[in-house]
């Protein structure tokens, strides 16, 4: 039977940022990218800048396909989104995923000490977009351009950096992490996705930065096609 497999992006994302993955998959797993409010084809719709809201948003689009065997798999901001829609579908009762696969986020439980870039002005604001990669010069120098995507990242930055953790129950749904070895996430941070699941979890370090799912999307689906095929 098809799987389907639910994709939540980056912060500043979009549903046409796994488009590449596309390319990767087979005919037993069928990728149904999520679109947050404020961008892409929902960019008439007001930007959600609390993540308990982006999931209540999310479930209520996908809340009707869940009868079918499915799976997550979100990157950075998305890896939450995805966390936290597995607990809202456990809260509610519905059928739950086979499988997370989350990317370049620790877990939820991490503690990062960084002080919060959604509330930096704009010359720094850009600065660390820089640094993490996933945005070319052309388009973070382009003033018209970050005009217009600059809100949208800054409001995600505010959804999850304002997310506070609540420890609840560990889920019985493996797990798989990936990160990038140049990213700011040590492999301690990635372990801590431990606490929230009874099943082993397995984690890959690709190189790279934050951003290396750019770089490999044939492996990362190669990973996503094995595991679920198990």
């Amino acid at each position: 039977m098809e799987i389907n497999l639910f994709c939540f992006p980056f912060a500043g994302g979009s549903k046409y940022s796994y488009q590449e993955y596309l390319k990767y998959t087979n005919n037993c797993v069928k990728i149904i990218s999520v679109e947050y409010p404020g961008r892409g084809t929902r960019i008439r719709e007001s930007l959600l800048k609390d993540i308990e809201d982006i999931v209540e948003d999310v479930y209520s689009k996908i809340k009707d396909e869940l009868s079918q065997p499915y799976a997550f798999y979100g990157h950075s901001m998305g890896s939450i989104i995805a966390y936290l829609l597995t607990k809202k579908i456990i809260e509610n009762g519905d059928s739950l995923p086979v499988h997370l696969f989350l990317t370049g986020r620790g877990g939820p439980s991490a503690i990062f000490s960084d002080s919060p870039k959604y509330l930096l002005p704009e010359n720094e604001f850009i600065t660390e977009l820089n640094k993490m990669g996933g945005s070319s010069d052309e388009v973070l120098n382009n003033k018209e351009l970050m005009s217009f995507f600059e809100p949208i990242i800054r409001a995600d930055f505010q959804a999850l950096e304002t997310y506070r953790y609540k420890e609840t129950l560990p889920f019985d749904i493996p797990v798989s992490v990936m990160i990038g070895q140049e990213e700011n996430i040590v492999f301690g941070d990635a372990q801590t996705w431990q606490k929230e699941t009874t099943k082993e979890i397995d984690i890959k370090v690709f190189p790279g930065n934050h951003f290396f799912i750019n770089d490999y999307p044939a492996e990362i689906m190669q990973i996503i096609l094995e595991k679920l095929s198990a």
